[in-house]
């Protein structure tokens, strides 16, 4: 992954913890996604936790979609094998294109620390209305090696040979 002398633009996020059990006082993950982003240098706008429920999540990310000013939409949580997680469920309706090999290669760096318990991980990103959209489980761990790994340098302009932030809508 190379750089070049490209600028760094800054987009607009927004982040949604999927979690029957966290609030704002135990919302590690969450917290950690808002943390990395604007250190990143870019703006945090919105954010929200929600119970596990296919509805809710879709609710508020469906505004984010048809709205102007969230560019970016940082998930954690509801994506792991359990009955009840509904992340995938609720997210993929909405995208106007996957992003496969999001899912791919967060298993694949997964594998190291977890091993064959990766399988169940349904990890996934897509694109919607200009919206990119990244759904990771919701543990801190899985959070910071998505982030560092796979997500800061698709929202770089300067990473080569390509990166998201041309795909994204203008904010207002």
């Amino acid at each position: 992954m190379g750089k070049t002398d490209s600028s760094f633009m800054p987009v607009s996020v927004a982040v949604l913890t999927v979690s029957d059990h966290r609030d704002a006082r135990n919302d590690t993950s969450g917290d950690y996604f808002r943390l990395v982003s604007r250190e990143a240098g870019h703006q945090v706008v919105e954010s929200h936790i929600v119970p596990d429920n296919k509805y809710a999540i879709r609710e508020i990310v469906s505004r984010w979609i048809a709205g102007n000013s969230v560019q970016v939409v940082l998930v954690n949580g509801g994506t792991g094998f359990n009955a009840k997680n509904s992340t995938p469920e609720a997210l993929q309706p909405l995208f106007d294109r996957d992003i496969a090999g999001f899912g791919e290669a967060f298993r694949r760096l997964s594998w190291d620390d977890i091993g064959t318990s990766t399988l169940q991980s349904r990890a996934l990103a897509g694109l919607a209305n200009g919206t990119l959209i990244f759904a990771v489980p919701g543990s801190t761990g899985a959070c910071r090696l998505a982030w560092e790994q796979l997500i800061a340098p698709q929202l770089d302009a300067r990473t080569r040979p390509c990166q998201f932030v041309p795909h994204l809508k203008p904010v207002e």
